[in-house]
Order: C-alpha cells, then sequence, then structure tokens
C-alpha cells in the first residue's frame, strides 16, 4: 500500500514530477541546514502519453522515467509522486480535538460522503490535522484530500515500471508549496507579507497559484502552453513536432522567428496571466497582486520578464529553488539552472524526506 497523501517517511525520497511534456526527477539531500541537489533528469515523453495531467500511455511513461532514473545515475528506489490538483477534491473539517488517530479516521470516512461526488470504493482518501481551530478551541481543523483511485494507481503503475517504489503520493499544489518556501527567501525585500502569484506555464497546462503568507490562497489550471509556441514553429517553418521542439530549445530558426512567432506568443502568455488573474480579482479581496514568479518550462523563454510586468502590473522574476542549495559533482550548474523553473513539484515532493 503507498502512503497516503501526507505522510512523512524517514526514508529519503526521488521527487517524481509526471508533466504533459517530460517526467522530472530530483534527488536532495540535507548537508547541514542547507539542502543538496544530489541528482536529477528530465526526460521527453512520447507526444500524447499524458493529456492535460492524465496519463493515457502507462508504459511510455514507464519507460520515459527509467531512462531518466537511468540518466540520474540515482542510487535511490524510494520515490514521492504527485496528482494534480484538479484530480483532487480537498475540504478542511472541523473535528473534537480528543479523539485518538484512529477514532478521527473512521468519524473521517462516516463524514467523507457527504463532501465527495463518488462512492468511497473508488477514491483513495488522506488527512492531515492543521491544527487548534480558530472558531472553537475544543475542536481541530482538518484536511481532508481525496482522489479518484485511478488517477493514483496510474502513477504508481508508471513509477513502478521505472524501476521506482512509491512511498508518497502528494498533491502537486502542496509540493508546489513547499518548494515555494525556498523561493520566499529569494524575492526582493517587500516582498514577505506580500501577495504573491507562482504561475507555472508547462507544455500544455498553466496553474496559477496564489500564495498569500506563504500558504496557497486561490489556484486555477487553464489549458495554454509552450506547446503552442511549438506547434507554430512546426507550422510556420514545415519541420516535425521533434524539430520544432529543438529548435525551439537550441537555436537555429530563420531571423524573423524572433519578431513574427515568439513576440506574439509572449504577448499571449502575459494575456493569458493576466487574464487569469482578473478571475482572482473578481472572486477575492484582493486588487492588485504584489508580485509575479515565473516557473515552467515556459518561464526560459527570453524577455518574458518585462512582458508579463507589463502586462499584469507587477514585479515579475523567475523561479529557481535552487538557488541557496550546494550541488553534487554530478550535478552542472548551468544545465540545472536552466531546467530550475520547470522543476517546483518535483523540488517540492523531493522536500518530503524527513532526515
Amino acid at each position: 500500500m503507498v502512503a497516503g497523501l501526507f505522510e512523512r517517511k524517514s526514508t529519503p525520497v526521488i521527487g517524481l514530477d509526471i508533466s504533459s511534456s517530460a517526467v522530472k526527477l530530483l534527488e536532495l539531500a540535507k548537508v547541514g541546514d542547507r539542502y543538496r541537489v544530489e541528482s536529477y533528469a528530465v526526460e521527453p515523453l512520447p507526444p500524447n502519453s499524458v493529456v492535460e495531467k492524465n496519463i493515457s500511455d502507462v508504459d511510455a511513461v514507464g519507460q520515459a522515467i527509467r531512462r531518466a532514473v537511468k540518466r540520474s545515475t540515482t542510487k535511490s528506489k524510494y520515490t514521492a509522486v504527485a496528482v494534480p490538483g484538479s484530480a483532487v477534491i480537498t475540504k478542511t473539517i472541523t473535528m473534537p480535538s480528543d479523539l485518538r488517530e484512529d477514532e478521527l479516521e473512521s468519524q473521517l470516512q462516516l463524514e467523507a460522503d457527504q463532501y465527495i461526488p463518488y462512492s468511497l470504493e473508488e477514491v483513495n482518501l488522506d488527512f492531515q490535522v492543521l491544527g487548534t481551530s480558530e472558531s472553537d478551541p475544543e475542536k481541530v481543523d482538518v484536511l481532508l484530500a481525496a482522489s479518484r483511485s485511478e488517477n493514483v494507481e496510474m502513477r504508481v503503475a508508471a513509477a513502478e515500471i521505472g524501476g521506482l517504489v512509491p512511498k508518497i503520493v502528494d498533491v502537486e499544489a502542496f509540493a508546489v508549496e513547499n518548494a515555494f518556501d525556498l523561493i520566499r527567501k529569494q524575492l526582493p525585500r517587500g516582498a514577505e507579507g506580500k501577495i504573491i502569484a507562482l504561475v507555472d506555464i508547462g507544455a500544455t497546462m498553466t496553474t496559477i497559484s496564489v500564495f498569500s503568507g506563504g500558504k496557497i490562497i486561490y489556484t486555477r489550471e487553464q489549458v495554454f502552453g509552450g506547446r503552442q509556441l511549438t506547434e507554430e514553429i512546426q507550422r510556420r517553418y514545415g519541420l516535425t513536432f521533434e524539430e520544432a521542439g529543438l529548435a525551439k530549445r537550441q537555436g537555429g530558426l530563420p531571423d524573423n522567428y524572433k519578431s513574427e512567432v515568439l513576440e506574439p506568443f509572449r504577448e499571449a502568455m502575459a494575456q493569458q496571466v493576466n487574464r487569469a488573474l482578473q478571475f482572482f480579482y473578481s472572486s477575492s479581496q484582493v486588487a492588485q497582486i504584489d508580485h509575479i514568479v515565473l516557473a515552467g518550462g515556459c518561464a526560459a523563454i527570453s524577455d518574458v520578464c518585462p512582458v508579463m510586468a507589463s502586462k499584469t502590473s507587477a514585479e515579475v522574476t523567475i523561479a529557481n529553488p535552487f538557488a541557496q542549495m550546494t550541488l553534487s559533482s554530478k550535478v552542472r550548474e548551468q544545465v540545472l539552472a536552466n531546467d530550475a523553473p520547470a522543476l517546483m513539484i518535483a523540488c517540492g515532493l523531493a522536500m518530503r524526506s524527513a532526515y
């Protein structure tokens, strides 16, 4: 049985992020009060093996994980994976504080029916006690999380095909919250106590997570990502999808690429983010985000920060959770720096180890 959505294990685990375009594997160690990056790898996935964060070809994903494990040269076998926020129902419930853990679990099983629109036989459930309830000191707030079993089982199966042993199944939003703690310390002076949006723009999905006091207060996913840029390069220059992806990363495209393809895509990115923030403003008391941290593969696109800042009226920086970490001799600093914005979830998962 795989550990629950929140369970901590004393065994170090590899963070394994399965996105729509790649599997990302990261191993951290704790040296004194700092983390060290022990190993990592990013392995591309065959097209459509993961569609909008749902695994459609478990064997293809498993084989990509196997290649990533080999390339990283990690000796660890235990891993933490995450299900996307859109596949998880979370609810904070107030419960009596004098219940033992087994009593609490039994009570939550009874309560869960009214919060989960599926049969309990179809879901994986877990919970975490958050602390004393603000509304009643005799009670505790408990975070209940549930995901359909197939969402968990597909990720577990892919990891096992890849030669790993899943120990923890987390939620992507919680993993991002973990890694964001590292980012917060790097933000410009005055960012503490401000409202910060972490914008993760991946291959096909954009996830906006708004933080206040280091905790997510709002999250939204929408279909938009770097794949649209790859497809435009493919169409414009008569390349295969694979050739277009390579050219996007390594260069060598015609002179009109920046002005006619890249610039409109940067503008589209900024418009998507601004639109998502308008949804947030309309549903909250917040009138303006103070700072945007860009993550995901699209954060590596050149000159994206000034375009985003002008559209959103917020300061914009690029996420690098490894800025204060040391690196093992087998990790190349520049290569990791290029991949860093896309490794937020993998980093948050790798931080789940208790050393």
